[in-house]
């Protein structure tokens, strides 16, 4: 590589990371704790769990279940009705005055006897508090953007800086730290080793990051696009008034897809339906299935299916990232090696600041010895009065 394309990469990777080392910074320092948020907020209590029953207990009718919730709010309407893909003893059901409420009550019903176990918290908790801060810095669409191109940002800095490892890695072994040298130096070393180690995954965690803010975006396209195609023909038809039974329209798409379970429940007129419809949406039951959906679209008169789609690739791919981007889908062993790379990580970016604010300081003392016309007696070079004044000259 010529001196002028190093250069170039070196200002690149330089500026990129200036740009968004302090955002990475909170990114990684909040998504430490919500690796764990399950955990934690069962150690703060406000874990909502249900009881344990023997293995096999029948579940209870799924419309016991919404007159149990729409008991404690009789005068909202039903939004959504959904389940953890590993835990399908809760039912959590979300009430509002409207299908399209901000300010919607979130309610917890066990699935085995339809009875309320409690009102959930939807603002106000330490997880709550961290995960908007981790993803929109609690100014919704423009802070989730502004976030994606702080990680488009740190693939050019990590992409650049692999490129700058090869001619810097020539003369030294891998792994090398050079402790006899100075701190900076020693920082230099362990921000390149650190760098080189946690490449893959912070290639795939600063990628899936940058997806995931695109998803009211790609959710919006979709809605326009296939659920306006899906549900063209009901478009002039007068809203119901009176709605099926929500069990049915679950046994509807339950026999047209038995292989699959209900992820969750969209009631007409929300964003992930129409007003004709309820959407029930089915995942897989693998690991990694149980995070993609397939919406069936239920007339809410007849409780008939009228349309069936797989999602397009585009969300498919939104899905994926997001289990991907937490670690949350393969068990403890996962959250522990999130957590360690992610730790890593916070030390990259931290010495990443220090060498540039290190690198400032030696600049200033060379500006001041240029200043005055005077050199260190023992300096033969330029190139070694800067390494005695920065205290790197052997």
């Amino acid at each position: 590589m010529t001196p002028i394309a190093i250069r170039r990469w070196a200002w690149t990777h330089k500026w990129s990371s200036l740009v968004c080392t302090v955002f990475m910074l909170l990114l990684c320092l909040t998504g430490l704790p919500l690796i764990f948020h399950h955990e934690i907020d069962h150690l703060l209590g406000n874990a909502i769990e249900a009881q344990d029953m023997p293995a096999g207990t029948p579940k209870a009718d799924v419309d016991q279940v919404l007159a149990a919730g729409k008991a404690m709010y009789p005068n909202k309407v039903m939004m959504y009705m959904s389940r953890e893909a590993d835990d399908d003893r809760i039912w959590n059901l979300t009430l509002g005055d409207n299908p399209t409420d901000i300010n919607y009550k979130s309610i917890a019903v066990d699935s085995r006897t339809g009875k309320v176990i409690a009102e959930a918290k939807t603002e106000g908790t330490l997880m709550t508090f961290l995960f908007r801060l981790h993803t929109d810095l609690f100014v919704g669409l423009p802070g989730l953007l502004f976030l994606g191109f702080m990680g488009l940002l740190l693939l050019v800095a990590i992409i650049s800086g692999v490129v700058l490892y090869a001619p810097f890695m020539r003369k030294l072994e891998f792994g090398t730290v050079r402790r006899d040298r100075t701190p900076r130096t020693k920082w230099l070393d362990l921000h390149n080793l650190l760098g080189i180690v946690t490449l893959v995954w912070a290639l795939v965690v600063g990628a899936t990051g940058m997806i995931n803010t695109w998803a009211e975006l790609l959710l919006k396209y979709w809605q326009v696009t296939e659920m306006a195609e899906m549900v063209a023909p009901y478009k002039n038809l007068p809203v119901p008034t009176v709605l099926a039974s929500t069990q049915k329209s679950v046994d509807a798409a339950q026999k047209l897809e038995p292989g699959m379970n209900v992820g969750f429940i969209a009631w007409p007129g929300t964003p992930f339906t129409s007003p004709h419809h309820y959407g029930v949406f089915m995942r897989g039951k693998e690991a990694l299935t149980s995070r993609l959906y397939k919406p069936v679209l239920i007339d809410a008169q007849t409780a008939q299916v009228t349309d069936s789609r797989s999602l397009p690739w585009y969300l498919t791919g939104l899905l994926i990232s997001q289990p991907l981007h937490f670690g949350d889908y393969g068990g403890v062993l996962m959250q522990i090696l999130w957590a360690l790379l992610d730790i890593a990580t916070i030390v990259v970016l931290g010495s990443g600041l220090y060498l540039w604010l290190k690198r400032g300081v030696r600049a200033v003392a060379d500006k001041e010895v240029a200043d005055t016309g005077s050199q260190p007696s023992n300096a033969a070079s330029p190139a070694l009065a800067r390494a005695v004044q920065a205290g790197e000259a052997p």
